[in-house]
């Protein structure tokens, strides 16, 4: 039991059940006792590894296609450089050392992360100083924008309805015995829940992700008004069916109610909802990870890179690069999508 389960417990005592994004909320991001308020967690010291900890060729490769299209729309001038959930801040690093040679970018591109744990924060100072911080997409300023978000949505609270004949019965996280349990509740008729009704039949679980629209429609008019571009990697697929929610402690698979706090929750991200709400902008077709990293040339980079290496670092800079890109690893289960003006051309290995 956990300080954090202690406080769930007593809140259900007194007001009843909570939903599973209440629950994904409080379990993450609790000031106190949340697991990114509280630890690093990233690495092998930490409960997951993300494609940037990997190798320095992600962060690399996007860092040229966003700054390809900044070329060509013009090189705006100054265009923001933004991150949705940074982690260490490898990534920006990695970006912002691959552009170093592209004319007038630096002086061009200002910086912003998008965090809201205070110790996430510190570590990302240590590595992009010059980054400027907010708590929401919204407060991002109003240019062009080139965006990434790398493992963002999937983070982001869901929560999730059992269809019941021509309603929807909502997942909630309750109380039995002094432990957190799962329960439904009783059957609704839900607007937002209408269109899935094509497609699932009784007992099939979808999965709704509240802040989505925001965010998204934020970025998207953005980049429909000033420019830019954004890329947008997860894991996930064209559209949510099934229980997706899973949580992670020491790289390994955990129960999500076991021990909230202590452990990461995420959810597969549904990229129909996405491309529902970009607005005027437009998106490339749904690619695979490993697909988009081969057509932006990780292998003539990674064979670069192994110039020189032997033995176990050599052994090591070829996992990695099978690790990103193929299909039995993250090749296949991490998808990108980018957004982009309706004038403009795709970001660079990206399909319209």
């Amino acid at each position: 039991m956990t300080a954090l389960a202690d406080l769930l417990l007593a809140r259900i005592a007194r007001d009843g059940p909570v939903s599973v994004a209440s629950f994904m909320a409080e379990a993450l991001m609790h000031p106190v006792h949340g697991y990114y308020a509280t630890r690093d967690p990233f690495g092998a010291a930490g409960d997951f590894t993300t494609a940037p900890e990997i190798s320095q060729m992600f962060g690399e490769l996007i860092g040229l296609a966003l700054a390809q299209a900044w070329l060509d729309q013009g090189a705006p001038d100054p265009v923001t450089l933004a991150e949705l959930g940074p982690g260490r801040g490898t990534l920006m690093a990695d970006v912002l050392r691959s552009t170093a040679a592209v004319p007038g970018f630096h002086a061009a591109a200002r910086v912003h992360f998008v965090e809201t744990s205070p110790h996430l924060r510190a570590l990302q100072a240590a590595r992009v100083p010059q980054a400027t911080w907010h708590d929401r997409v919204d407060t991002l300023p109003e240019a062009p924008l080139l965006l990434v978000a790398n493992e963002f949505f999937d983070a982001l609270p869901i929560r999730q309805f059992v269809r019941a004949s021509a309603g929807w019965r909502e997942r909630m996280v309750g109380a039995q015995d002094g432990q957190l349990c799962f329960g439904l509740s009783e059957a609704t008729s839900l607007a937002m829940l209408a269109d899935r009704l094509g497609g699932t039949q009784d007992g099939d679980m979808v999965e709704h992700c509240p802040a989505l629209p925001g965010i998204i429609g934020t970025i998207a008019d953005r980049i429909a008004r000033h420019g830019g571009a954004a890329l947008i990697i997860d894991y996930g697929d064209w559209q949510s069916l099934g229980d997706t929610l899973q949580a992670l402690a020491g790289h390994a698979p955990a129960d999500p109610l076991a021990a909230p706090g202590h452990a990461d929750l995420t959810a597969h991200v549904d990229f129909a909802a996405i491309a529902a709400h970009i607005g005027n902008t437009r998106h490339t077709r749904l690619t695979s990870q490993g697909v988009f990293l081969e057509r932006l040339g990780i292998t003539a980079r990674a064979r670069k890179l192994a110039t020189g290496l032997t033995g176990a670092a050599l052994d090591a800079h070829v996992a990695a690069h099978r690790r990103l890109t193929h299909p039995a690893e993250m090749g296949d289960l991490f998808k990108v999508m980018a957004l982009y003006p309706a004038t403009a051309m795709p970001p660079p290995g990206l399909d319209p």
